[in-house]
């Protein structure tokens, strides 16, 4: 398989996995009683309303090219959380759904993956000339894995911002919101010079390998 085509092949999961990540947000603040992102359009699996240029296409590609850290973002699902019946409980809920979203789907792409190399995998192949399915189980599991992990980073945007905000005291809160428009820059420095993706993901990415070839 070539660079050209895996790259494809991941770039394809990363964009399911945005997507279904986006979606899971509405569909849980609507069980929640906000309808805010079903009447924008954006509770739907066509990935075209979700997708952010730079976020989604931008980023990514360079990342692929470039060896730096693959990571990605679809435009945030909107969501009103005075329309929820409980607005802070039901937001913590809400910014959980799509990290759980995204854990549950690689822990069932990780069974697929291992039953499939099971069936067909060969121990002495590298991982380019696998079978497509066993590859394409194994890639979507990872890029799950990492978009889960990633989005709990207490970081504006990320969910786990969303989280960390709904705990902090009230007094705290008129800083934390002026740190806000500045977290993406804070994200970028961490994520390119510091590594700290890769030191967050690698651990959770080893058990994955090791639960999938059996090691």
């Amino acid at each position: 398989m070539s660079l050209d085509a895996q790259t494809l092949v991941w770039f394809t999961c990363l964009v399911a996995a945005v997507v279904l990540h986006e979606v899971s947000h509405g569909v849980v603040a609507l069980a929640f009683g906000d309808d805010t992102a079903a009447r924008a359009g954006r509770l739907t699996l066509n990935p075209m309303p979700h997708l952010d240029p730079f976020g989604s296409v931008i980023v990514p590609a360079l990342g692929a090219i470039t060896g730096l850290p693959v990571i990605g973002w679809a435009k945030p699902v909107p969501v009103s959380p005075a329309r929820l019946r409980h607005p802070r409980r039901d937001m913590v809920w809400v910014s959980l759904a799509g990290p759980f979203t995204n854990f549950g789907l690689s822990a069932a792409a990780a069974v697929g993956a291992r039953l499939a190399y099971a069936a067909s995998g060969d121990p002495f192949r590298p991982f380019a000339a696998q079978p497509l399915g066993f590859r394409v189980l194994l890639s979507f599991a990872f890029v799950n894995l990492a978009l889960g992990l990633f989005n709990l980073l207490p970081i504006p945007p990320l969910d786990g911002s969303s989280l960390l905000e709904r705990a902090l005291p009230a007094r705290w809160l008129p800083a934390w919101w002026r740190f806000r428009p500045y977290g993406i820059l804070v994200l970028f420095v961490l994520v390119f010079s510091t590594g700290l993706l890769g030191r967050l993901i690698d651990p959770f990415a080893d058990a994955l390998t090791r639960f999938v070839y059996r090691l």
